[in-house]
């Protein structure tokens, strides 16, 4: 008999490709992974890894029994959701994760939401980038993940995933209200083709998302500074030193020194929330999925 643990640490090889990332998925040690694969090699009585310089590699039996473990562990994912289903508690334990400024304008609300009307449940968030955040979901490592995509630039989400919108997040520029666009009523991202601009870390997807926007008006941005965090670009924006783009979701309150212009372009965001299809009919999922949608909304209204 196959055990399901050992199966799961054998999927976990599979997807993150080296003996660390499984015991980072799987929360526990590379020892702990080395001896689980051992037991089950054992029980297999064939080979399923082979050195592989520094690091380790599936030999074909480990691939084929991989393929097989990943669509037992599924079965077992939708066999728990069903039981969860049917019993109709919101109990267990809940992993999420969301972007920094959906963690921020989001999480509070809705997390202290979700333990007033449900105490039996646990739990566990996270701050990650939404490509992170899918491939979380995509492994088994998270329940569910707050992600985006700007109007112009979908976030492509891998089959096997189901996803509910959140809010809709206008996006504004902030500048210093010595600018010389301060106080005006809108403006066009052309306007802004000299200014230096205060922009997330190279190859994060909003950054990707500025530079693309930018380009497809035939302006070359001028990259002054980079921080992942909005309220670090809003400091930057207030010492004059360029703008940023300022999403409404997690920017209040602004600093001192800071103000925001419409953009004509009506630039923004789509927040959804991602979970796995065989995980669909957990109430737990669905009571979460509710209460972002419900801070969502708070925010929306303002």
């Amino acid at each position: 008999m196959l055990n399901l643990e050992r199966l799961r640490t054998l999927d976990a090889l599979a997807r993150h490709g080296s003996v660390s990332g499984a015991a980072e998925g799987l929360h526990i040690t590379t020892s702990a992974v080395s001896q689980q694969m051992s037991k089950l090699e054992r029980e297999v009585g064939q080979q399923l890894l082979a050195r592989n310089g520094r690091g380790v590699r599936l030999t074909d039996a480990g691939r084929l029994l991989a393929e097989h473990a990943a669509r037992i562990l599924s079965q077992v994912a939708l066999a728990q959701s069903d039981l969860e289903a049917h019993r109709g508690q919101v109990v267990g334990e809940l992993r999420l994760s969301a972007f920094p400024t959906a963690a921020r304008g989001l999480f509070p609300t809705a997390l202290s939401a979700l333990r007033a009307a449900h105490p039996a449940l646990r739990v566990r968030s996270c701050e990650l980038e939404p490509e992170r955040g899918i491939a979380g979901v995509v492994r088994g490592d998270l329940d569910l993940a707050v992600v985006l995509d700007w109007y112009n630039k979908p976030l492509p989400v891998p089959d096997g995933l189901v996803k509910a919108p959140v809010l809709d997040d206008p996006a504004d520029v902030a500048l210093p209200a010595g600018h010389r666009l301060a106080g005006r009523a809108e403006a066009d991202l052309a306007e802004f083709a000299e200014d230096e601009w205060i922009t997330w870390g190279e190859g994060e997807f909003c950054h990707e998302w500025l530079v693309f926007t930018l380009r497809s008006k035939g302006i070359e941005p001028i990259i002054g500074h980079r921080a992942a965090e909005t309220h670090t670009q809003l400091a930057l924006v207030a010492a004059g030193l360029g703008v940023c783009i300022a999403p409404l979701l997690g920017r209040h309150p602004l600093p001192d020194g800071v103000v925001t212009v419409p953009l004509k372009q009506r630039v923004r965001r789509h927040v959804y929330v991602v979970w796995r299809a065989d995980a669909d009919r957990r109430p737990s999922i669905r009571a979460a999925v509710q209460a972002l949608r419900e801070a969502g909304e708070r925010v929306a209204t303002g």
